[in-house]
């Protein structure tokens, strides 16, 4: 056989299984051969060898914030896509946002697909976020995008005033997405809990960047989740909550999937990794806890994070994703939109946190350290947000597929360091990741047959441009079950 390239020598991994001593072959960006001692006949072909280390899918970031409004002085695609593949991504999907005032879709999604064309260095797709929902979008428009546009996802806001929607309007979002087989994201927390808590921290003078994660409690997701849930349950429509951070939240994700209900859910890295401490000053900086906002925002004990990493280890999330969602710190414009005259307003700093990069030796080292199996690690990172959101050819290593892959250095192999910003290559100035220890990190990342990371060499080897745009298909996980709360039936 004749391949461009062939991986030899690593422990290949799946969400269930392991395979060892097998080459992969590589022939025009698809995976053609595993099997042993395999030989090209090209004298052109490429070969790397893993030397016994992990090699996983290419990773799927299914939620990243790029040149969005959202995100003040952050990731443009050209830089947030360098980060992704050189963090171990192969593939992202990235948000057209709706305002209030947008009485189309259509519009935005042409706008915003222009700025990714030709500036990704990974494959992209696309979600829609939906603030305005009228019948004639819901109607009309949100077929086109499925159809024409490969766009088979939205997301929707319980809270946030310019995005919050009306349960009423849940509903009907969620009608229309079951009829077209569409996923619907959810962010839940409970807006008016919030509000109150707000208005009161302010009225005290508490507004440091810390009373941020005072003013949106656990209670708040929670309510908010079981709401979510159940309003999906009335419909039977597929939904995925996501950035779930508490524990309860998670067990009524949990509860909801033990019923068999196509509730997914996601978590990230800031609910794995970091405390709310975080969001406390230091010293020599009073405003330093707004790196660390971000909503739901991080929660006061290990308790907390120790059930987020149950949550991944026993099959409650679906989906790992970073959230990326960056704005600077030392520069006018970003976090220090939340200074107003030198005194901190947390209601006003941008939320969100940089991530795209170290999404995947995050959660790698969490492997490492035992919290969960390299199973757990391609399942949630890569092969289920693959399935979940309709990238078929996406997400695993197998033959036929894109030759999308992440090989890891051998265990002991790499030398352990401490991270600094320095090292990653995002257009962010800072990471709330800063002195984590990691053992390891992608050693080589494959985009389609191309090595576009090479660690030990070259470093970054890829080209802007050489991500291509995803249209996506329906959901490969299981969605509606034609199973009502009682006799009544949404429109089919």
């Amino acid at each position: 056989m004749e391949f461009d390239l062939i991986v030899k020598n690593g422990i290949i991994a799946s969400a269930s299984d392991i395979i060892d001593g097998q080459d992969i072959g590589i022939k025009d960006g698809k995976i053609t051969a595993i099997g042993t001692a395999l030989n090209s006949t090209s004298l052109s072909t490429k070969t790397i060898d893993a030397h016994g280390g992990y090699i996983t899918p290419g990773g799927v970031d299914s939620h990243v914030h790029l040149e969005q409004p959202n995100c003040p002085m952050g990731d443009t695609w050209e830089t947030g896509s360098r980060s992704a593949v050189c963090g171990g991504t192969t593939t992202v999907i990235a948000f057209v946002s709706q305002a209030r005032q947008h009485d189309s879709l259509l519009p935005l999604v042409e706008e915003y697909s222009a700025r990714a064309e030709g500036n990704s260095y990974c494959d992209y797709g696309l979600h829609v976020i939906l603030t305005n929902p009228t019948m004639k979008i819901l109607t009309d428009e949100i077929p086109i995008l499925a159809r024409e546009h490969g766009i088979t996802s939205v997301k929707l806001y319980m809270t946030y005033d310019p995005m919050i929607l009306r349960d009423r309007e849940i509903l009907n979002i969620m009608m229309a997405s079951r009829k077209l087989g569409m996923t619907t994201m959810i962010h839940a927390e409970n807006h008016d809990m919030i509000d109150l808590i707000i208005e009161t921290l302010e009225a005290e003078g508490k507004t440091e960047p810390y009373y941020h994660s005072v003013s949106r409690p656990k209670i708040a997701e929670a309510e908010a989740t079981y709401r979510a849930i159940s309003l999906a349950e009335l419909m039977d429509a597929p939904i995925l909550l996501v950035h779930v951070s508490s524990q309860t939240a998670t067990q009524h994700i949990r509860d909801a999937q033990t019923r068999l209900l196509p509730i997914y859910g996601e978590t990230c890295p800031q609910y794995l990794w970091l405390l709310a401490e975080r969001l406390k000053a230091t010293e020599k900086d009073h405003f330093h806890g707004a790196q660390a906002v971000c909503s739901p925002p991080l929660r006061e004990t290990s308790a907390e994070t120790d059930a987020m990493w149950r949550g991944i280890a026993n099959g409650t999330f679906t989906t790992f994703s970073s959230d990326h969602a960056a704005s600077k710190y030392h520069v006018e414009g970003g976090k220090k939109l939340g200074l107003v005259d030198g005194k901190p307003f947390f209601r006003k700093i941008p939320n969100g946190l940089p991530g795209l990069e170290t999404r995947l030796p995050l959660l790698f080292k969490g492997v490492l350290e035992g919290r969960i199996t390299i199973h757990d690690f391609v399942r949630v990172a890569c092969s289920s947000p693959a399935k979940l959101y309709g990238l078929p050819s996406k997400g695993v290593i197998m033959p036929g597929k894109d030759a999308d892959l992440c090989i890891w250095y051998p265990h002991g192999k790499m030398k352990s360091f401490s991270l600094t910003n320095d090292m990653l290559h995002h257009d962010i100035d800072y990471t709330p990741y800063e002195d984590i220890e990691f053992a390891n990190w992608p050693r080589y990342t494959i985009l389609r047959g191309k090595v576009v990371w090479d660690r030990d060499g070259e470093g970054l080897t890829g080209k802007i441009g050489d991500g291509q745009y995803i249209k996506r298909g329906a959901s490969l996980l299981p969605g509606p079950r034609n199973v009502f709360v009682n006799e009544w039936r949404p429109p089919m």
